[in-house]
């Protein structure tokens, strides 16, 4: 077998302490990982892994390899890159960790430009809801959404940022009367995101900059925007989004946009990588081409709300 090949098999297996899921991530047969990494094993003479019905974990010898197997896959890469450099041609597959909601209404028009440009370049999404572990997932970049980034040990780019809006239907607004002030939201029934507001709070500018913020409040939460946005669309309350998420509902007439004299805080995109020095050409290529899709004023949808 490749050794090189097995090697990366079992780094695969060792970070996620599963056979399963090292399958799933390099699209491998569950059997076929175990044979790469019986094969390892019986090469170097060692055992790397201890096995059970129920678990997973590392002997002495297999930790030592994970430690120096990955250093040896990124010596290999960063060869293969300056070959692939000096060619023009960056190639392989690109894993990226996307949020649900922008991945399905923004994310995959970039990775069909960006696939159409670079048809040598394996494009994968994968669902990142901002605790992914990076290395463990074995991704090579992810885009996260937020108001700031915790964790310290890994890279980041900052690309742009997502302005919001606050939306609900006509019917609502007509129910319950329009707010006429960000004070008047804590009488709405209003659906909160619980990352982006795990305190319940919502906070604005008005037309001088002077921030505002209210408590709100309301019977629907999701960790994720979709169930809002439905939610708002079946006429139940006041949601706030990024005006990418909702462009195409406002323009239709299928929700109003809510104190448009207040502008709601973005949410700063940052594009996120493991901590390495070198990034492959695959990732540099399509970091530069998110660069450039978010230099272009309309990818917002309808501007900041």
């Amino acid at each position: 077998m490749d050794k090189l090949r097995c090697i990366e098999v079992f780094i695969e297996v060792a970070q996620g302490l599963s056979f399963s899921g090292a399958a799933q991530r390099l699209g491998m047969a569950k059997g076929n990982v175990t044979k790469h990494v019986n094969w390892l094993e019986h090469h170097l003479g060692v055992q790397l892994l201890m096995r059970t019905t129920k678990s997973v974990s590392l002997t002495e010898s297999g930790l030592a390899l994970l430690e120096n197997g990955r250093e040896l896959l990124e010596r290999v890469e960063t060869v293969e890159t300056a070959a692939r450099r000096s060619a023009k041609e960056p190639k392989g597959m690109l894993r990226v960790g996307t949020p649900p909601s922008f991945g399905a209404f923004h994310l995959v028009p970039v990775i069909t430009a960006f696939s159409a440009a670079h048809p040598d370049i394996q494009a994968v999404l994968y669902l990142d809801d901002g605790r992914t572990d990076l290395v463990a997932e074995g991704l090579d970049m992810s885009v996260r959404i937020a108001s700031g980034l915790k964790d310290t040990s890994q890279m980041a780019h900052r690309l742009a940022v997502a302005p919001q809006v606050l939306v609900a239907t006509r019917g609502y607004l007509k129910r319950r009367g329009r707010p006429a002030s960000v004070a008047d939201l804590a009488e709405h029934d209003c659906m909160v995101h619980a990352l982006k507001a795990p305190t319940n709070t919502w906070t604005f500018q008005d037309a001088k900059g002077t921030p505002r913020s209210v408590r709100v409040g309301g019977t629907i939460r999701a960790n994720f925007g979709e169930p809002l946005r439905h939610a708002a669309l079946l006429g139940h309350g006041i949601s706030m989004h990024p005006t990418y998420m909702v462009a195409d509902d406002i323009r239709h007439g299928r929700l109003d946009i809510v104190l448009p004299a207040y502008r709601p805080t973005g949410l700063d995109i940052y594009a996120v990588f493991p901590s390495r020095r070198n990034l492959p050409l695959r990732v540099r290529t399509f970091l530069d081409f998110l660069k450039a899709w978010f230099s272009r004023p309309d990818w917002t949808g309808i501007g900041p709300g």
